[in-house]
C-alpha cells in the first residue's frame, strides 16, 4: 500500500500516527489520557452497578443513563487502547480489516450517544411539561422501543462507511495522520474521487447531529416555556435544576464534536498535531464526564453510591 503502484487496500498494513512532531513527549502525553480513559471505565461501569443494584432506580432516565454508559464504554475501549499502544509500545500497525471495523464501531456508537441525549430530552420534556402522565407515557416498553430505533439508526447510518471505504483504490500512502480510523481519515489516502464519501458523511452529519441538536432545541423550548409559567423563582430554580445534568452532558459531547469539525474543514494552517488532540479530546471526555456529572449532580446515584463506600469501609 505504500508502494505507488498498489491497488490492493488489504495488502498492507496501515500505519497510524499519534501527535506527529511530538513524539518525544509521548510518554507524557499518555499520563492523562490514560487517567481519563481509566476514569471513564470506572465511571461509566459504577454507573451501570448501581442502576442495576437498586430498584428504585429502574425508570426512563435511569435505562436511558445505561444506554449512555454503555455507548461511552465501547466508543473509547475502540479507540484508546489503541492510542495509548502507540504511545507506549510504538505499535502503529492497524490491518485494513481492523481499520474499517473500528471506523463502523466509532461512527456507529458515536450516532447512538447523540440518538441517547435525544431520549434523555424526550425524558426530561415529558417530566416537567406532563409531570402526572410521565410513568404512563414513558413505560418500559417505549422506553425499550426508543432504546431500540436509536441503536438501529446508528448501525444503519454507519453502514455504508466501511463499504464506501473499501471500495476505492488506494495507491498514495498507508499512513493515517490521526489515532483512529475514521472515514475521512481513511478515504483521503485513496487515490480515487471520493465525493460520494464526502457526500454521505455530510448526509450523516445533518441527519443524525443535526436533526438530534434540532429535536434537543424542541424539546428544550417547551421545557422552558413550561417553566417560565411555574409561580415562584425557587420552582423554576428546582424545576431547571432537575436538567442541569442533561444539559452539562449534551455540552460535553456536542462542543468538542463541534470544534473537531471545525478545525478539521477549515483549520488547514493548524499544525497535525493540534487537530489529533483535539479529536483526542472528542473521543475521551464524553466518556469520562458523563459519569462524574450524572454521579455528582443526581443525588438518588450519589446517594447510593455513598451509601455503597460508607457500607464497604464499615
Amino acid at each position: 500500500m505504500s508502494d505507488s503502484n498498489t491497488t490492493d487496500s488489504t495488502a498492507a498494513p496501515l500505519i497510524l500516527v499519534d501527535c506527529p512532531g511530538l513524539e518525544a513527549a509521548h510518554v507524557w502525553i499518555s499520563i492523562p489520557f490514560c487517567a481519563m480513559y481509566t476514569t471513564a471505565i470506572l465511571g461509566n461501569f459504577t454507573i451501570l452497578f448501581i442502576v442495576k443494584r437498586e430498584p428504585s432506580l429502574h425508570g426512563p432516565m435511569y435505562y436511558f443513563l445505561c444506554m449512555l454508559a454503555i455507548t461511552d464504554l465501547i466508543i473509547s475501549t475502540s479507540t484508546l487502547p489503541k492510542m495509548l499502544s502507540i504511545f507506549w509500545f510504538n505499535s502503529r500497525e492497524i490491518s485494513f480489516s481492523a481499520c474499517i471495523t473500528q471506523m463502523y464501531f466509532v461512527h456507529c456508537f458515536s450516532g447512538m450517544e447523540s440518538g441517547i441525549l435525544v431520549a434523555m430530552a424526550l425524558d426530561r420534556y415529558v417530566a416537567i411539561c406532563h409531570p402526572l402522565r410521565h410513568s404512563t407515557i414513558l413505560t418500559n416498553p417505549i422506553v425499550a422501543k426508543i432504546g431500540l430505533a436509536v441503536v438501529l439508526r446508528g448501525g444503519i447510518l454507519a453502514l455504508p462507511y466501511p463499504f464506501l471505504a473499501r471500495r476505492w483504490p488506494y495507491c498514495r500512502t498507508n499512513i493515517i495522520p490521526h489515532f483512529f480510523c475514521g472515514h475521512i481519515a481513511v478515504v483521503n489516502l485513496a487515490c480515487a474521487d471520493i465525493r460520494i464519501s464526502s457526500y454521505y458523511g455530510l448526509f450523516d452529519l445533518f441527519s443524525e447531529i443535526g436533526m438530534d441538536v434540532f429535536f434537543i432545541a424542541v424539546s428544550y423550548t417547551q421545557i422552558l416555556r413550561a417553566i417560565f409559567r411555574l409561580p415562584t423563582k425557587d420552582a423554576r430554580l428546582k424545576t431547571f435544576g432537575t436538567c442541569i445534568s442533561h444539559l452539562c452532558a449534551i455540552s460535553a459531547l456536542y462542543i468538542p464534536n463541534f470544534f473537531s469539525s471545525l478545525l478539521f474543514r477549515f483549520g488547514h494552517n493548524v499544525p497535525l498535531h493540534v487537530h489529533v488532540l483535539i479529536s483526542s479530546v472528542y473521543q475521551l471526555v464524553p466518556p469520562m464526564l458523563h459519569p462524574i456529572i450524572y454521579g455528582v449532580r443526581t443525588k438518588e446515584i450519589w446517594g447510593r453510591l455513598l451509601q455503597l463506600v460508607t457500607h464497604k469501609e464499615t
